[in-house]
Order: structure tokens, then sequence, then C-alpha cells
């Protein structure tokens, strides 16, 4: 058992729950029936979630994640194999495996056929519910593949400008990037749902698997040059800030490891996050807001000694965390033996240090 301090400075023992479902009841509840071999409660959860594309997008990407048998969506594909959202979980179960293939060093013949099947289970999705954004996105979790990106996209022969490139306010975007990449799929991502706050980290993650944590970095702190789609997208330079501090100061990284988070630029996106998209959220929908990315936050502002800010997030996280990003600082940090003692002690200090103000 773990001390966890409540906002009025009591405190009551409580276990620290790891997990990146949160606080959605509804969610961990069908996580578990398909932990049990059952489908019943996710297919009946996506059809409660209808067209809300944001939520549908994050909890089909943590059902996938979070399923103990991925054959429980073939078997509820086979029964019912005009549903959309049987089809959308197959697709994200495939395209999750042809990424684990490449990053396992499987054979390209291996790999490839994994890409050809995910990409198959990705436009049957998509033929099935148009207006979905999520087979888009699992394409673009594709595209991080080294086979040629437009393969991925039915409509590359029409399209006028080169397909890799960047066209002058293509789907709501301001021209201006220069990096290529698979811009095309994430046009259609936007066109389905303007400002998808998975599209937009598989197209980070896209720069940083394929070019580097600096084109990465590009890609985040360009799309919050101007006011984003979507406010959540506010926290992309926070991701990006923890890839690059993975990269330039691992194992055997340089010295001022724990002077990175102190700078200027970490704290100006951490607290532009806070105020432009976490403040403006209603508590009561707390519950459906992106664990990781309350994590993320809460670590950014924590190490930028915004102790008012961060306690507020913590607040909303109540007994829940992710992994991420505090167990790989802690890593390369050397604090703690144990992450979860290092995230237990800045979160019981960022508290008290708020209610003593």
């Amino acid at each position: 058992m773990f001390t966890h301090f409540n906002p009025d400075g009591t405190a009551d023992d409580m276990r620290l729950i790891v997990s990146p479902i949160g606080a959605d009841a509804d969610l961990r509840h069908a996580v578990q029936d398909l932990q049990l071999g059952r489908y019943h409660a996710a297919r009946d959860l996506l059809r409660m979630t209808g067209p809300n594309w944001g939520l549908r997008t994050r909890r089909s990407q943590l059902l996938a994640g979070g399923a103990g048998e991925p054959g429980v969506f073939k078997l509820w594909l086979d029964e019912e194999p005009d549903s959309p959202d049987a089809a959308m979980m197959w697709a994200r179960v495939l395209t999750r495996a042809a990424l684990r293939a490449y990053r396992g060093s499987k054979s390209e013949d291996v790999v490839r056929r994994a890409a050809q099947w995910g990409a198959q289970a990705c436009q049957r999705a998509s033929d099935l519910l148009p207006a979905c954004p999520v087979p888009w996105v699992d394409k673009l979790l594709l595209a991080q593949l080294p086979f040629p990106s437009a393969l991925l996209d039915p409509y590359a022969r029409t399209r006028q400008e080169p397909w890799d490139v960047l066209p002058p306010a293509a789907g709501g975007l301001d021209h201006g990037m220069h990096h290529r990449g698979p811009w095309p799929l994430l046009m259609e991502v936007n066109r389905r749902h303007p400002g998808n706050r998975e599209g937009y980290h598989r197209m980070r993650e896209y720069f940083q698997t394929t070019c580097s944590s600096g084109a990465a970095m590009d890609f985040a702190c360009w799309m919050v040059l101007s006011e984003p789609p979507s406010p959540d997208l506010w926290m992309l330079p926070v991701y990006a800030l923890v890839d690059k501090y993975r990269i330039e100061h691992g194992e055997n990284g340089a010295a001022g490891r724990q002077s990175f988070w102190q700078t200027a630029s970490a704290g100006s996106h951490a607290v532009k996050a806070y105020h432009r998209w976490f403040a403006k959220i209603p508590p009561d929908e707390y519950p459906w807001v992106s664990l990781s990315d309350l994590s993320h936050l809460a670590h950014a502002l924590i190490a930028n000694g915004e102790t008012q800010m961060a306690a507020q997030v913590l607040r909303a996280m109540g007994p829940y965390v992710t992994a991420q990003p505090w167990q790989d600082v802690n890593t390369v940090q050397g604090r703690y033996a144990n992450w979860q003692d290092w995230f237990l002690t800045a979160r019981a200090s960022t508290l008290r240090r708020r209610l003593a103000t």
C-alpha cells in the first residue's frame, strides 16, 4: 500500500494503479472482458461511443493494447464480418503485429506480409465506415515500416502534389513544414476528425523513427505555432522533449541531464499545454482524458517547479499513472531503484507544497 495525499492534506492508503486506462470505468471493464477471451463489453462500449471520433480513437487504441489475446478480435470479426467496430479492432491488431515484427528484426518477407495484411484490414475497416479516422491513423502507423508509404493511400495516383510533400493549407494545415513524410495520410485523418490526437502522435512518431528526434521536435513545434485544431495537441512538444531527452541523455548521454527539464523551452511548452489545454477541461470530463497526456504534463510541470499547476494535474490523475515518462527519465537520471517510488515522492511533495502556499 502507498500513501496518497488528498487535496485537503489528509492521507489515505491507496494502491498506485499503473495503467493507461485511468478512471474510464467502462473501458476498464471492456479490457478485463477481453483478457478473459470475451469481446461483448468492447463491442457494447464502441457502440456506445458512436461517432465521438476522439473518444473512439483513444478507446480502440487502449483496447488493442490491453487485450490478453488478440485472437478475440478475430473471433468477433468471424461472427460479425460486416461490423465496422470488429473490422477496426482487427486492423488495430494487425498493424501492431506488423510493427512488432519489424522491431523484432523479423525477415523482410515476414514484415512485408504482415504490413500487407494490416493495410488490407485498414482498408476493409475504412470501407465499412468511411467517416471513421481510425483506419487512417493505423495506416500512419504502418508508414513507419521501410516500404513505400504511398502504397497505403488508395488515392495516391490521383493526388496533384508530390505524395510526401505537404501542400499549402492542406487539411487545415499551413505551409511551412519542410520534412517529407506521409502527409496525405494525416490529411485523410483530419478530413474525418480534425486534430485527431493519435493521428498527430503517429505523425510525430513517424519523424522520430524514420528521421530524427530533431525532426519530431520540428513537427511538434510547427504544429503549435498557430492554434492547433485540437487543444490536446499542445502536448505534442512535451512528448517530443521526452524522446529528445531519452536520446541525448541516455545511458551514455552527456552531462546536464537533470537541468534539461529546467530549460526555458521545456517550461514554456509545459505551461502552454496547461493553460491552453488542461485548464479548459471541465473536471467531470477527467475520466475520459488521456492519462498519458496527464502523466507527461505532470512530470514536465513538476520538473519546472510549477507546483500549483502540477498539483491540479495530479488531482485529475487520482491514483492512476502511466509508466512513461517517469520510468525512462528515472532510468536515465538513476534517482531511484523503482520509478514508482520517485513518482510517489514527487506527488506527495508537490501536493504538500501546494497546500503550504
